[in-house]
């Protein structure tokens, strides 16, 4: 009886000890394939700043965005595909601005992600003060390739950016 009962203690420890191998395995790959998902839309973040400084909206619409997007936000009518944001992008009122864009919550499972971010808006005009839009980006990888599906904004009227308060916790 006391065999019994040693074999089914390490059956179990052993099997105690494998849930958590396995698990700190896919958790190490989990934080591996988000570490890799948060380089990867930095990279597009960066192009679409360096793209709003020098004032090329066509580099916005055609490598930060996927053909069939979806972006909407507050005060703004909902915009699908390439055609319809090349419109808006082309418009000094958008493509005059300086921005910079700061994650503060992502998220990716597979092809699929998602990304919060504050999206700081430097107007051309100086009569007009700076402002944040808080932005919900949807990204899906293509053949290797991340590209922006969606996006989401409201104006953040909180005074300050989730960026700084969040950032460590990522």
């Amino acid at each position: 009886m006391n065999v019994a009962r040693w074999r089914r203690g390490w059956v179990i420890g052993g099997v105690a000890a494998l849930w958590l191998a396995f698990g700190s395995l896919a958790s190490a790959a989990d934080n591996a394939q988000l570490a890799a998902f948060k380089k990867a839309i930095r990279a597009k973040y960066d192009m679409k700043q360096k793209a709003f400084h020098e004032r090329d909206g066509e580099t916005i619409v055609t490598k930060f965005y996927a053909e069939d997007v979806v972006s909407t936000g507050e005060g703004s009518p909902l915009h699908r595909g390439r055609a319809e944001l090349r419109k808006l992008y082309q418009t000094p009122e958008v493509i005059e601005n300086e921005v910079r864009i700061t994650s503060f919550h992502t998220h990716v499972n597979g092809n699929a992600g998602w990304d919060w971010a504050d999206f700081h808006v430097t107007p051309a005009d100086t009569r007009v003060a700076p402002f944040t839009f808080k932005i919900l980006f949807l990204w899906e990888n293509v053949n290797g390739e991340w590209w922006c599906k969606g996006d989401m904004y409201v104006i953040d009227k909180s005074g300050g950016a989730a960026a700084t308060t969040e950032a460590a916790t990522q």
